[in-house]
Protein backbone atom coordinates (compact mmCIF):
# COMPACT_ATOMS: atom_id res chain seq x y z
CA UNK A 1 0.00 0.00 0.00
CA UNK A 2 1.13 3.70 -0.67
CA UNK A 3 2.11 5.22 2.54
CA UNK A 4 0.88 8.55 1.45
CA UNK A 5 -1.62 9.86 4.24
CA UNK A 6 -5.39 10.07 3.63
CA UNK A 7 -8.52 11.69 4.69
CA UNK A 8 -11.93 9.83 4.83
CA UNK A 9 -15.75 10.63 5.63
CA UNK A 10 -16.88 8.50 8.72
CA UNK A 11 -20.52 7.14 8.74
CA UNK A 12 -21.43 10.48 11.07
CA UNK A 13 -20.24 12.67 7.57
CA UNK A 14 -17.79 13.94 9.22
CA UNK A 15 -13.94 14.38 7.61
CA UNK A 16 -11.47 12.48 9.47
CA UNK A 17 -7.73 12.14 9.06
CA UNK A 18 -4.74 12.39 8.16
CA UNK A 19 -3.97 8.86 8.69
CA UNK A 20 -1.72 6.48 7.59
CA UNK A 21 -3.29 3.86 4.81
CA UNK A 22 -3.50 1.07 7.04
CA UNK A 23 -5.85 2.92 9.37
CA UNK A 24 -8.08 3.35 6.47
CA UNK A 25 -8.32 -0.52 6.12
CA UNK A 26 -9.10 -1.17 9.73
CA UNK A 27 -11.79 1.32 9.89
CA UNK A 28 -13.05 -0.42 6.64
CA UNK A 29 -12.98 -4.23 8.63
CA UNK A 30 -14.41 -2.71 11.61
CA UNK A 31 -17.43 -1.38 9.30
CA UNK A 32 -16.64 2.61 10.07
CA UNK A 33 -16.64 2.75 6.60
CA UNK A 34 -17.73 1.15 3.62
CA UNK A 35 -17.14 1.21 0.05
CA UNK A 36 -19.05 4.23 -0.96
CA UNK A 37 -16.98 6.36 1.68
CA UNK A 38 -15.00 9.13 0.41
CA UNK A 39 -11.54 9.07 0.48
CA UNK A 40 -8.70 12.14 -0.62
CA UNK A 41 -4.82 12.11 -0.58
CA UNK A 42 -2.46 14.38 -2.20
CA UNK A 43 -2.13 14.20 -6.09
CA UNK A 44 -6.02 13.46 -6.33
CA UNK A 45 -8.49 15.73 -8.55
CA UNK A 46 -10.95 15.03 -5.59
CA UNK A 47 -12.89 12.82 -3.38
CA UNK A 48 -13.55 8.98 -4.83
CA UNK A 49 -15.08 6.35 -3.09
CA UNK A 50 -13.00 3.51 -1.23
CA UNK A 51 -14.04 0.82 -3.19
CA UNK A 52 -12.24 2.67 -6.57
CA UNK A 53 -8.89 1.64 -4.48
CA UNK A 54 -10.05 -1.64 -3.72
CA UNK A 55 -6.07 -3.25 -4.73
CA UNK A 56 -4.23 -0.63 -3.04
CA UNK A 57 -5.73 -1.71 0.38
CA UNK A 58 -6.03 -4.86 -0.47
CA UNK A 59 -9.79 -5.08 0.56
CA UNK A 60 -11.96 -8.02 0.32
CA UNK A 61 -15.49 -7.76 -0.93
CA UNK A 62 -17.35 -5.81 1.84
CA UNK A 63 -19.46 -8.04 4.19
CA UNK A 64 -23.20 -7.09 4.54
CA UNK A 65 -22.84 -6.88 8.16
CA UNK A 66 -20.45 -3.57 7.29
CA UNK A 67 -22.54 -1.73 5.17
CA UNK A 68 -23.38 1.36 6.87
CA UNK A 69 -26.45 1.46 9.08
CA UNK A 70 -29.80 2.60 7.38
CA UNK A 71 -29.81 5.35 10.27
CA UNK A 72 -26.81 7.23 8.76
CA UNK A 73 -27.52 10.05 6.00
CA UNK A 74 -27.40 8.84 2.77
CA UNK A 75 -26.12 11.27 0.20
CA UNK A 76 -25.10 10.36 -3.72
CA UNK A 77 -21.42 10.57 -4.21
CA UNK A 78 -21.30 12.73 -7.03
CA UNK A 79 -23.56 15.19 -5.26
CA UNK A 80 -21.29 14.92 -1.69
CA UNK A 81 -18.76 14.84 -3.75
CA UNK A 82 -19.70 18.49 -4.82
CA UNK A 83 -19.48 20.20 -1.37
CA UNK A 84 -15.98 18.81 -1.17
CA UNK A 85 -13.62 21.40 -1.52
CA UNK A 86 -9.64 19.53 -1.89
CA UNK A 87 -6.53 21.21 -0.42
CA UNK A 88 -4.34 23.03 -2.49
CA UNK A 89 -0.45 23.22 -2.86
CA UNK A 90 -0.27 26.32 -0.27
CA UNK A 91 1.00 25.81 3.41
CA UNK A 92 1.66 21.87 4.55
CA UNK A 93 0.65 19.70 1.44
CA UNK A 94 -1.56 17.56 3.62
CA UNK A 95 -3.70 20.31 4.61
CA UNK A 96 -7.36 19.08 5.16
CA UNK A 97 -10.31 20.69 2.57
CA UNK A 98 -10.93 24.16 4.10
CA UNK A 99 -14.77 24.00 3.27
CA UNK A 100 -17.31 22.33 4.90
CA UNK A 101 -18.23 19.05 3.51
CA UNK A 102 -22.14 19.54 3.47
CA UNK A 103 -24.96 21.71 4.71
CA UNK A 104 -26.32 20.16 7.73
CA UNK A 105 -29.82 19.30 7.23
CA UNK A 106 -32.41 20.25 9.53
CA UNK A 107 -33.24 19.20 12.76
CA UNK A 108 -36.39 20.79 14.22
CA UNK A 109 -37.00 17.96 16.92
CA UNK A 110 -34.16 18.61 19.36
CA UNK A 111 -33.43 21.42 21.72
CA UNK A 112 -32.66 24.43 20.92
CA UNK A 113 -30.27 27.07 22.64
CA UNK A 114 -30.93 30.68 21.84
CA UNK A 115 -28.89 33.07 22.05
CA UNK A 116 -29.52 35.87 24.93
CA UNK A 117 -28.13 39.54 25.24
CA UNK A 118 -24.41 38.76 26.51
CA UNK A 119 -23.77 36.62 23.30
CA UNK A 120 -25.22 38.11 20.61
CA UNK A 121 -23.65 41.80 22.56
CA UNK A 122 -20.39 39.81 22.31
CA UNK A 123 -21.02 39.15 18.84
CA UNK A 124 -21.83 42.78 17.85
CA UNK A 125 -18.76 44.29 20.12
CA UNK A 126 -16.47 41.86 17.46
CA UNK A 127 -18.25 42.94 14.18
CA UNK A 128 -18.11 46.68 14.98
CA UNK A 129 -14.23 46.54 15.55
CA UNK A 130 -13.89 44.67 12.01
CA UNK A 131 -16.44 47.35 11.08
CA UNK A 132 -14.21 50.09 12.37
CA UNK A 133 -11.14 48.38 10.29
CA UNK A 134 -12.55 48.25 6.96
CA UNK A 135 -14.13 51.54 7.72
CA UNK A 136 -11.15 52.91 8.59
CA UNK A 137 -8.77 52.02 5.29
CA UNK A 138 -12.14 53.32 3.22
CA UNK A 139 -12.00 56.63 5.13
CA UNK A 140 -8.20 57.03 4.30
CA UNK A 141 -8.78 56.06 1.08
CA UNK A 142 -11.49 58.32 -0.06
CA UNK A 143 -9.36 61.32 1.54
CA UNK A 144 -7.07 60.92 -0.79
CA UNK A 145 -9.52 60.00 -3.65
CA UNK A 146 -10.64 63.87 -2.60
CA UNK A 147 -7.62 65.29 -2.30
CA UNK A 148 -7.97 66.74 1.41
CA UNK A 149 -4.98 66.10 3.93
CA UNK A 150 -5.33 66.89 7.56
CA UNK A 151 -4.70 70.30 7.62
CA UNK A 152 -7.27 70.98 4.97
CA UNK A 153 -10.10 69.89 8.12
CA UNK A 154 -9.32 73.42 9.79
CA UNK A 155 -9.58 75.15 6.86
CA UNK A 156 -13.65 76.15 5.39
CA UNK A 157 -12.75 76.64 1.59
CA UNK A 158 -11.24 72.98 1.90
CA UNK A 159 -14.88 71.93 1.82
CA UNK A 160 -15.82 72.53 -1.52
CA UNK A 161 -15.27 70.16 -4.58
CA UNK A 162 -13.62 66.59 -4.14
CA UNK A 163 -13.89 66.88 0.01
CA UNK A 164 -17.25 67.98 -0.02
CA UNK A 165 -17.75 64.70 -1.92
CA UNK A 166 -15.92 62.85 0.07
CA UNK A 167 -16.81 63.99 3.66
CA UNK A 168 -20.62 63.29 2.47
CA UNK A 169 -19.62 59.93 1.43
CA UNK A 170 -17.86 59.36 3.86
CA UNK A 171 -19.99 60.37 7.08
CA UNK A 172 -23.57 59.21 5.69
CA UNK A 173 -23.49 57.15 2.44
CA UNK A 174 -20.25 54.68 2.37
CA UNK A 175 -21.11 53.38 6.42
CA UNK A 176 -25.01 52.03 5.18
CA UNK A 177 -24.17 50.28 2.28
CA UNK A 178 -21.14 48.71 4.45
CA UNK A 179 -23.42 47.34 7.08
CA UNK A 180 -26.31 46.40 4.45
CA UNK A 181 -23.55 44.28 2.47
CA UNK A 182 -21.99 42.89 5.33
CA UNK A 183 -25.01 41.93 7.35
CA UNK A 184 -26.52 40.64 4.93
CA UNK A 185 -24.58 38.61 2.88
CA UNK A 186 -22.75 37.16 5.83
CA UNK A 187 -25.90 36.15 7.66
CA UNK A 188 -26.99 34.58 4.53
CA UNK A 189 -24.04 32.57 4.02
CA UNK A 190 -23.70 28.92 4.43
CA UNK A 191 -22.18 29.94 7.98
CA UNK A 192 -25.49 31.50 8.64
CA UNK A 193 -23.36 34.17 11.13
CA UNK A 194 -21.29 37.15 10.82
CA UNK A 195 -17.52 36.92 11.78
CA UNK A 196 -18.50 38.13 15.35
CA UNK A 197 -21.56 35.13 15.85
CA UNK A 198 -19.32 33.01 14.29
CA UNK A 199 -16.56 33.52 17.00
CA UNK A 200 -19.10 33.51 19.99
CA UNK A 201 -21.11 30.25 18.52
CA UNK A 202 -24.24 31.24 17.25
CA UNK A 203 -26.16 31.54 13.76
CA UNK A 204 -29.34 33.04 12.33
CA UNK A 205 -32.33 31.08 10.97
CA UNK A 206 -35.78 31.11 10.13
CA UNK A 207 -37.75 27.75 11.20
CA UNK A 208 -34.47 26.00 11.30
CA UNK A 209 -33.18 27.09 8.45
CA UNK A 210 -30.52 28.65 6.39
CA UNK A 211 -32.48 32.40 5.42
CA UNK A 212 -32.61 33.85 1.81
CA UNK A 213 -30.47 36.70 0.82
CA UNK A 214 -34.03 38.95 0.55
CA UNK A 215 -34.77 38.16 4.41
CA UNK A 216 -31.39 38.78 5.48
CA UNK A 217 -31.74 41.94 3.80
CA UNK A 218 -34.96 42.70 5.63
CA UNK A 219 -33.58 42.09 8.83
CA UNK A 220 -30.86 44.21 8.70
CA UNK A 221 -33.34 47.05 7.10
CA UNK A 222 -35.47 46.69 9.91
CA UNK A 223 -33.09 46.82 12.57
CA UNK A 224 -31.30 50.04 11.14
CA UNK A 225 -34.38 51.91 10.58
CA UNK A 226 -36.09 51.01 13.78
CA UNK A 227 -32.74 52.72 15.05
CA UNK A 228 -33.68 55.41 13.00
CA UNK A 229 -36.75 56.33 13.35
CA UNK A 230 -37.05 55.78 16.90
CA UNK A 231 -33.33 57.53 17.82
CA UNK A 232 -32.39 54.32 18.95
CA UNK A 233 -35.29 53.17 21.62
CA UNK A 234 -35.98 50.42 19.45
CA UNK A 235 -32.24 49.14 19.91
CA UNK A 236 -32.72 49.44 23.47
CA UNK A 237 -35.78 47.47 24.00
CA UNK A 238 -34.52 44.69 21.76
CA UNK A 239 -31.50 44.26 24.18
CA UNK A 240 -34.21 43.94 26.99
CA UNK A 241 -36.25 41.42 24.73
CA UNK A 242 -33.16 38.80 23.31
CA UNK A 243 -31.94 38.96 27.36
CA UNK A 244 -35.68 38.68 28.68
CA UNK A 245 -38.24 37.11 25.86
CA UNK A 246 -38.85 33.30 25.62
CA UNK A 247 -37.10 32.89 22.10
CA UNK A 248 -34.51 35.70 22.80
CA UNK A 249 -36.00 37.51 20.12
CA UNK A 250 -35.84 41.45 19.14
CA UNK A 251 -37.75 43.16 17.11
CA UNK A 252 -36.37 43.09 14.16
CA UNK A 253 -36.44 39.47 14.81
CA UNK A 254 -40.31 39.33 15.04
CA UNK A 255 -40.63 41.53 12.08
CA UNK A 256 -39.14 38.78 9.31
CA UNK A 257 -39.61 35.48 11.70
CA UNK A 258 -36.04 34.95 12.54
CA UNK A 259 -34.07 33.42 15.94
CA UNK A 260 -30.35 33.98 16.59
CA UNK A 261 -29.50 30.48 18.00
CA UNK A 262 -26.49 28.22 19.08
CA UNK A 263 -24.51 27.03 16.52
CA UNK A 264 -25.52 23.54 17.05
CA UNK A 265 -29.12 24.30 17.21
CA UNK A 266 -31.33 22.47 14.60
CA UNK A 267 -28.39 19.73 13.47
CA UNK A 268 -28.06 16.37 14.24
CA UNK A 269 -25.71 17.25 16.95
CA UNK A 270 -28.05 19.07 19.57
CA UNK A 271 -26.19 18.30 22.15
CA UNK A 272 -22.97 20.33 21.02
CA UNK A 273 -24.63 23.46 21.98
CA UNK A 274 -23.73 25.05 25.29
CA UNK A 275 -25.94 26.91 27.86
CA UNK A 276 -23.27 29.19 29.23
CA UNK A 277 -21.33 32.33 27.35
CA UNK A 278 -18.03 31.01 26.70
CA UNK A 279 -14.26 32.56 26.55
CA UNK A 280 -15.24 34.57 23.49
CA UNK A 281 -18.23 36.30 25.09
CA UNK A 282 -16.31 37.20 28.69
CA UNK A 283 -13.47 38.53 26.96
CA UNK A 284 -15.30 40.93 24.98
CA UNK A 285 -17.25 42.18 28.17
CA UNK A 286 -14.38 42.51 29.95
CA UNK A 287 -13.02 44.37 26.77
CA UNK A 288 -15.87 46.61 26.79
CA UNK A 289 -15.79 47.31 30.35
CA UNK A 290 -12.06 48.60 30.33
CA UNK A 291 -12.72 50.47 26.84
CA UNK A 292 -15.64 52.43 28.45
CA UNK A 293 -13.18 52.93 32.27
CA UNK A 294 -10.71 54.11 29.81
CA UNK A 295 -13.17 56.51 27.92
CA UNK A 296 -13.67 58.03 31.35
CA UNK A 297 -10.71 58.23 32.78
CA UNK A 298 -9.44 60.50 29.73
CA UNK A 299 -12.65 62.44 29.96
CA UNK A 300 -11.46 63.15 33.47
CA UNK A 301 -8.25 63.73 32.34
CA UNK A 302 -8.81 66.49 29.88
CA UNK A 303 -11.26 68.17 32.19
CA UNK A 304 -8.39 68.67 35.08
CA UNK A 305 -5.91 69.92 32.28
CA UNK A 306 -8.56 72.50 30.63
CA UNK A 307 -7.90 76.24 32.29
CA UNK A 308 -9.74 77.59 34.93
CA UNK A 309 -11.75 80.48 34.44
Amino acid sequence: MSASLWYYVDRHQQRQGPVEAELIREAYRSGQINGDSLVWREGMGQWQPLRQFELEFDLEDEPASLAMPAAAPAYETTAYAAHVSTPTSVGSPYAPPSANLIDHAVHRDGHVVYAGFWRRYAASVIDGLIFALVFGLIFGALIAIGGASLGALENPDSMAGGFAVTFILMVYVVPIFLQAGYYTWMHASPSQATWGKRAVGIKVVSQGERISTARSLGRWAAYFFLHLFTCGVSTLVSAFMAGLSERKQGLHDMMVDTLVVDRWAFTEFPERQRDELGGVTIAMIVLSVLLFLGYFVVLIGVAMMAPSH
